[in-house]
């Protein structure tokens, strides 16, 4: 099979990336293969692949295969494997797999399982045109959706699902969302779904465009004002979610929010002083559930959500990457081979 292979980190304007001929794995007890439609390119992607994330033990192995928002079919069965057959249309997010029995796995976090494997990360991803998965932890598509906005739901729309369940939103709510990109715009859609008044906070006026485009109530451009003055004088908000990679927006959440409020954090970032007077609670998010998996492809093929996205073929990954370093994207790109 043809695959994009990363064998030492790098810039990706140092081109890291190839594409290779490598033999098409074969599944084993409780996995299948899947024949990949679409992959989802992800900033984690990039600080993976420009090596960031070396001194976390990411990536596991060198090389591997990038990638872990994907859709295909089913082309290949391992044994004792029930829940699909050849054929069939699936998806993988980037919980590749997990033990199934420490506290977290049986209590519905198993998002924090401490022996986890990650799709393209510590195991071979989608930038491919074949992919094992875990069939436990691979979850059937919908035939209304499209390959190239199904793909997204993967990741940007766990990770935004999640992150908005935490922010405790209801109707009256209001809420600011700091960074309107990948997940930001999936963040924005959920947050509507929730009847939550929504103020987009961005520095690129590509972005504050779409958040028009998806309804959100305001938008502020924090390249032109101060966004702590503009929501405090709007009344302040009753939480906020951070997916900009930006420490000041960080703080500027944690400003902004009423006493009492919530900031949900998807970035590594430093937090600052927080008084303890306010009440105010920051707490991190990361992908989701199982069964929030399963909520949000309900809620994609009723057509309540709608990812955004751009098109590539398989072969121009480091084109689209080199993109998605320059923000030059609305929203999400994908890859399909």
């Amino acid at each position: 099979m043809k695959a994009i292979i990363l064998s030492r980190t790098d810039s990706i304007e140092k081109h890291p990336l190839q594409m290779q001929e490598i033999a098409t794995p074969t599944p084993g007890p409780g996995e299948i293969l899947l024949k990949v439609s679409a992959c989802g390119v992800c900033r984690s992607n990039l600080h993976m692949i420009e090596g960031e994330w070396v001194p976390n033990g990411v990536p596991a192995k060198l090389p591997i295969v990038p990638g872990h928002e994907i859709v295909g079919r089913v082309s290949a069965i391992g044994e004792g494997v029930v829940s699909f057959k050849k054929g069939d249309r699936a998806g993988i997010q980037p919980l590749w797999s997990t033990c199934g029995r420490c506290e977290y796995c049986l209590t519905g976090r198993e998002q924090l399982c401490q022996t986890k494997q990650i799709t393209g990360e510590t195991v071979d991803g989608g930038y491919a045109e074949y992919v094992l998965a875990k069939a436990e932890h691979t979850y059937p598509v919908p035939e209304s959706l499209a390959d190239a906005e199904a793909a997204p739901l993967f990741c940007p729309g766990i990770t935004a699902y999640n992150a908005v369940s935490k922010a405790r939103l209801a109707p009256g709510k209001k809420i600011v969302l700091f960074g309107m990109g990948g997940v930001g715009h999936l963040v924005l859609q959920f947050a509507k779904l929730h009847g939550a008044e929504v103020i987009v906070v961005s520095r690129g006026s590509h972005h504050l465009k779409l958040a028009e485009e998806l309804g959100a109530s305001r938008t502020i451009d924090a390249s032109r004002v101060d966004p702590v003055e503009a929501i405090k004088l709007s009344g302040g908000a009753d939480a906020a979610i951070v997916f900009a990679p930006s420490s000041a927006f960080v703080r500027q959440a944690i400003s902004a929010i009423k006493s009492g409020g919530i900031v949900v954090l998807g970035v590594f970032a430093e937090i600052g002083p927080l008084p303890f007077v306010e009440e105010k609670t920051v707490m991190g998010s990361l992908l989701g559930s199982r069964q929030q998996m399963l909520e949000v492809l309900q809620l994609a093929a009723a057509g309540k959500i709608r990812p955004v996205c751009e098109v590539f073929p398989l072969e121009q990954a480091e084109g689209a990457l080199l993109r998605l370093k320059r923000g030059e994207f609305k929203a999400r790109a994908v890859l399909v081979p």
